[in-house]
């Protein structure tokens, strides 16, 4: 699995714990830390012998975090992990499992699927990602899906590695949505939890991203 880092020191520690708590999948745990700023890479360091950590000198984004986390990435599947905690990873087993039986080559993990009460850290940000799933969908008509900008994205390892990723910060989600439609592979959607942060308590993600998402599905419709 790809976990990229930006100063997250206070929720990466609990995360990790979370994760070797999933005791029934054999992981590859690399951690790409993208120039944080707060006390996150004296921690990494600490752990660097027990998991794959690679720093960033200088932030350069998700998409380009994760993107360097592929070139080291040598397991079957990847998963790609925010490295806070809105996401449960006691869902990775569900979400793999298409993938083991064949039956899928990808899975996005849908929040909008989950039957408990569904949870958004605002009212812009629920808005938000409800319009980008919309406009997915309108774009590339074989996608349907309900929740496009999910960080729990699955994938065989040799399908994301062959995408040609070009993405540096958050489009990360519409260009491999996007170049997942146009070479027609299916996404295969598993209801998963979601425990949303606020913008107080980390969330990076603001409105400017949402219009570069936008830009970035209609951008990846006429090139590739």
């Amino acid at each position: 699995m790809i976990i990229p880092v930006y100063n997250e020191k206070k929720t990466l520690p609990k995360l990790l714990k979370k994760i070797e708590g999933v005791k029934s999948i054999n992981k590859e745990i690399i951690i790409v830390d993208d120039g944080s700023e707060d006390s996150t890479r004296d921690f990494l360091k600490k752990v660097k012998d027990k998991y794959k950590v690679i720093f960033h000198e200088k932030n350069k984004g998700k998409g380009t975090a994760i993107r360097t986390g592929l070139k080291h990435a040598t397991g079957d599947i990847v998963i790609i992990q925010d490295a806070d905690l809105e996401y449960d990873p006691n869902d990775y087993n569900k979400l793999i499992k298409p993938i083991i039986e064949g039956k899928a080559n990808v899975v996005y993990g849908s929040r909008r699927l989950q039957k408990q009460k569904e949870e958004y850290a605002n009212i812009g940000f629920y808005i938000g990602g409800i319009t980008i799933n919309l406009i997915a969908n309108i774009l590339y008509p074989n996608l349907h899906i309900t929740d496009e900008a999910t960080c729990y994205k699955v994938f065989k390892a040799d399908v994301i590695k062959n995408l040609n990723l070009k993405c540096k910060r958050f489009e990360f989600c519409p260009e491999v949505t996007a170049k997942l439609a146009k070479r027609k592979i299916k996404i295969m959607e598993i209801p998963i939890s979601y425990h949303p942060r606020s913008v107080e308590e980390g969330k990076k993600i603001n409105w400017k991203d949402g219009i570069e998402a936008i830009w970035t599905l209609l951008k990846y419709k006429f090139i590739d």
